[in-house]
């Protein structure tokens, strides 16, 4: 009896012996270099091996419990199955990150309340869909919920320019955590004016994506957004002066706008043109492949200052992007002078620029007489004025003359301190040859300048003619007429003579 009961129990060890080698044989899962290429079906063989280890060790704890097997061997089992274990999650991870995919659902360009440009930036979880990936490696199970398939970690996004320099504010935004099917939207301020922008991305497991995109326009406001970068300028009187104007299209409704300019006095003249100058405009229309345009607004002040125009007083003006299509609660833009608060409850795109007007000195040199003529013993007194015929005050006025060499000159007053628009002051320039001054005509060239507003300003240069005469002798004049006298004299002597005989 005892022989047979250790018959049994060495055939039962046995047994369990061929099947515990059976299993760990169908638990090796020797590494195919195919699977890093083929990641999807490299899971599936560590699914496999995985499987078939779990259930070799939970056949051999429930041998080990009955005092079939030995520690050592349930050891074994455990190990093999911790192995296929981690390969298989390894497995899992390398697909699950593979498959991580995030995608721009929407990227919209608008003004925020402070006038900056923004970026509206909607990102999704792409990644493969999780029920079909699920059903597709037949996966349902705890440790495939614990990784959280459908959710991408730590996703990093910035805003390039076309030089992949950052232009967005903040310069990086993270995402902490993007859900399948629960889109997350950043908001970047634009620090370079662009259409489009390339949206750089880093998520899971250092994932990088790039994608240029073409921004969208915020459709809601139905507005042109009028901007200048020479928003403010100096004129001179009589003088025009060109203001740059962007208009950018944020409407879904209109694309016909009307241009009009308010606060502007009546005086000076207004007028859109193309950027080229060379076509006036009064309206411009968008199109879905051109939504910025550009245009210039001349301005023209009148020859003198008066009425509104003031000189050196700054002349704030708005110009202003209708639309043509439900304007019809805008009322008459020339009726009033209009506040930058009123203009933003018509909800209309505008602009405020500012103009300068400015004079300008502008000098005239009168001179009554340019030529003198004198003996060298004398000096030459030539008079001109100074005329302030600008439209600002003249300072510094000063008159330089260039004389022959070794000629002495004065000039009272040299210099006028200022000259007043419309003023004239009388100039007194005297010249004296030297004493050998040889007979002849000499040129005395006159010149005038001044300061207007810290610019200078010349007059007309004047060239007066000296001529030196010369001096006259007193004995031989004498002589001459000495001379003639006897021999009038002697002739009529000699006829008185002849008569008598």
């Amino acid at each position: 009896m005892a022989i047979t009961l250790m018959l049994r129990g060495l055939i039962l060890l046995l047994t369990v012996m061929v099947f515990s080698n059976g299993a760990m044989a169908q638990v090796y899962n020797p590494f195919n270099q195919r699977d890093d290429k083929y990641r999807l079906l490299g899971l599936k063989r560590a699914k496999e091996a995985y499987e078939v280890g779990r259930a070799e060790y939970e056949r051999q704890q429930k041998l080990f419990e009955k005092g079939l097997i030995t520690l050592a061997d349930l050891d074994r089992a455990r190990m093999t199955f911790s192995d296929a274990e981690v390969n298989y999650q390894q497995s899992l991870l390398a697909v699950l990150f593979e498959e991580q995919y995030i995608s721009v659902s929407s990227a919209v360009k608008y003004y925020g309340e402070d006038g900056t440009k923004h970026v509206r930036l909607t990102l999704i979880n792409a990644s493969g869909g999780t029920e079909e990936f699920r059903k597709l490696i037949n996966i349902d199970d705890e440790l495939f919920r614990s990784l959280q398939p459908d959710v991408v970690q730590n996703a990093y996004v910035s805003l390039l320019n076309e030089d992949n320099a950052i232009i967005g504010q903040p310069y990086e935004s993270k995402i902490s955590v993007l859900r399948f099917g629960e889109p997350q939207t950043v908001d970047f301020a634009l620090l370079q004016d662009v259409d489009a922008v390339t949206v750089f991305l880093i998520y899971g497991n250092g994932n990088q994506r790039s994608m240029k995109i073409f921004l969208q326009k915020d459709a809601s406001v139905n507005m042109v957004a009028v901007q200048s970068e020479q928003f403010s300028q100096e004129v001179q009187l009589g003088k025009s002066a060109l203001y740059d104007l962007t208009l950018e299209l944020f409407s879904g409704v209109s694309n016909t706008y009307s241009l009009e300019v308010v606060n502007l006095p009546r005086q000076i003249s207004r007028v859109f043109k193309s950027p080229t100058g060379q076509v006036s405009l009064r309206q411009v229309k968008f199109n879905e492949s051109s939504r910025t345009k550009n245009a210039v607004l001349e301005i023209t002040l009148p020859d003198r200052a008066g009425g509104e125009v003031v000189m050196d007083a700054p002349i704030p003006f708005y110009v202003l992007a209708l639309p043509d299509e439900g304007n019809t609660k805008i009322p008459d833009l020339a009726s009033k002078i209009w506040t930058e608060a009123e203009l933003e409850k018509l909800q209309i795109g505008f602009v405020r620029l500012e103009l300068l007007p400015r004079g300008k000195g502008e000098l005239s040199v009168r001179a009554p007489q340019l030529f003198h003529s004198m003996l060298a013993a004398e000096t030459a007194e030539i008079t001109i004025e100074l005329v302030n015929e600008g439209s600002r005050r003249l300072d510094y006025v000063e008159v330089k003359a260039d004389p022959p060499l070794s000629w002495t000159k004065t000039i009272s007053p040299a210099t006028i301190p200022a000259l007043e628009i419309g003023e004239e002051k009388k100039v007194i320039l005297s010249f004296t040859p030297p004493k050998d001054v040889a007979v002849g005509k000499y040129e005395v060239r006159i010149e005038a300048s001044g300061l207007s507003n810290g610019q200078p300003v010349a007059g007309s240069d004047k060239i007066a003619i000296v001529e030196i005469r010369a001096g006259s002798n007193v004995v031989g004049t004498a002589s001459i007429v000495l001379f003639i006298v006897v021999i009038v004299g002697g002739i009529v002597t000699y006829g008185i003579r002849l008569s008598r005989r």
